[in-house]
Parts: structure tokens; C-alpha cells; sequence
């Protein structure tokens, strides 16, 4: 298979319909964050930051590949910065002819700026060809990340918070688990 002649460069305003059309195409690659944003408004803010960085890869004024930089500590309490790579994409047309490797070059180059000791992806656990792909580069698994929404997991946890999170005022009770329960109980009773 012949190496398709691509171009890497940052992006562009106007490369927000081809970039939501790229991350949309399919779930199976971790995708699921760009589902829900608004990719011209996340284009305006890269382009305004220090820290975040899209670079895509182009052939014939194509987007065929791109991916989301960000610019950030290594780990709580460390000063060591790393670069981190999100939402890694290349078209299935173009898999298999450098594209995705034409892409990490330019997230090691961009750390290699800032002069960060790190490169960090974050990839979907499903990722199969994605996360083969960063292991042959040498990126190994450091941590799992596991998410949850914000009212599934409340919904797990006992009604009083057991310890305080913060010190309340002097003479003031911290009362959240209470404040908690109570609107739960108002939004059951609601929905019935």
C-alpha cells in the first residue's frame, strides 16, 4: 500500500465542518466527547490558547486525520508538564500510510517545544487498532480513567456524606448530604 502524500498543519477556522465530520464518523475510537461539543466554538478556543493545539492532516484539502493537544501538568502535585493527545482520528481510507504517525511527529515536536517530559494519550478503552497503534510507538498504560455521570454515581453513594468536605463557617453546620437528600426526595416525588 503506497504512502498517501499528506500535509500536517494546524488547524483552521474554517475546518470545523470537515474536523465534526472526521470525529463523527464513527464511536469505536473514543469519540464520544466530540459528539457533544461544539467543534467551531472548540476550533475559536484552541486557536486562542497557549496550551491546546488541533493539528490535522491533509491530502487534496481533505482532512484526513486529526488530533486534539493539550498542554498540562504530568500529575497533580508534579511540576513536570506532558503533552496529551486526545480524540487521535484518521479516515479509514487513509489507515495504514503514515497519516496517524504524521500526526504523533507533530505532538512530539510541539512537546519538544514546550519542553515537556511526557507524552500522554488518552484513548476509549475500546480503541483496539488506536491503542495497538500507541503501544508500537512505545506508550504504555500508566492508569485507568473511569467515568461515570455525576447523578449515576450520587445515586450510588449513602445520603449523609459521612466526612466534611471543607470547614463550614463558625456556628454554621455543613448540612450537604441533607441539602442532597432533600432534593432528591422533592425530584421523586415530582416524577411520580
Amino acid at each position: 500500500m503506497s504512502r498517501a502524500p499528506f500535509q500536517i498543519r494546524t488547524v483552521q477556522a474554517d475546518d470545523a465542518a470537515s474536523l465534526g465530520a472526521l470525529w463523527h464518523a464513527d464511536n469505536r475510537v473514543g469519540q464520544h466527547e466530540a459528539l457533544r461539543h461544539d467543534i467551531p466554538s472548540t476550533i475559536r478556543k484552541v486557536l486562542a490558547s497557549m496550551h491546546d493545539r488541533i493539528v490535522v492532516a491533509v491530502v487534496d484539502e481533505r482532512i484526513v486525520g486529526a488530533v486534539y493537544l493539550r498542554l498540562g501538568p504530568l500529575m497533580p502535585l508534579t511540576t513536570d508538564q506532558a503533552v496529551f493527545i486526545h480524540l487521535l482520528k484518521v479516515d479509514e481510507e487513509f489507515r495504514r500510510r503514515g497519516v496517524a504517525r504524521g500526526l504523533m511527529q507533530a505532538a512530539v515536536s510541539w512537546a519538544e517545544e514546550h519542553g515537556t517530559s511526557h507524552v500522554v494519550s488518552v484513548t476509549g478503552g475500546n480503541s483496539r487498532d488506536t491503542n495497538r497503534f500507541l503501544a508500537r510507538l512505545g506508550l504504555a498504560p500508566a492508569a485507568t480513567i473511569r467515568v461515570a455521570p455525576t447523578a449515576a454515581l450520587r445515586a450510588k453513594l449513602p445520603v449523609e456524606v459521612p466526612a466534611r468536605i471543607g470547614a463550614a463557617a463558625p456556628g454554621q453546620r455543613n448540612n450537604l448530604g441533607q441539602v442532597l437528600a432533600a432534593r432528591r426526595a422533592t425530584r421523586r416525588s415530582q416524577s411520580v
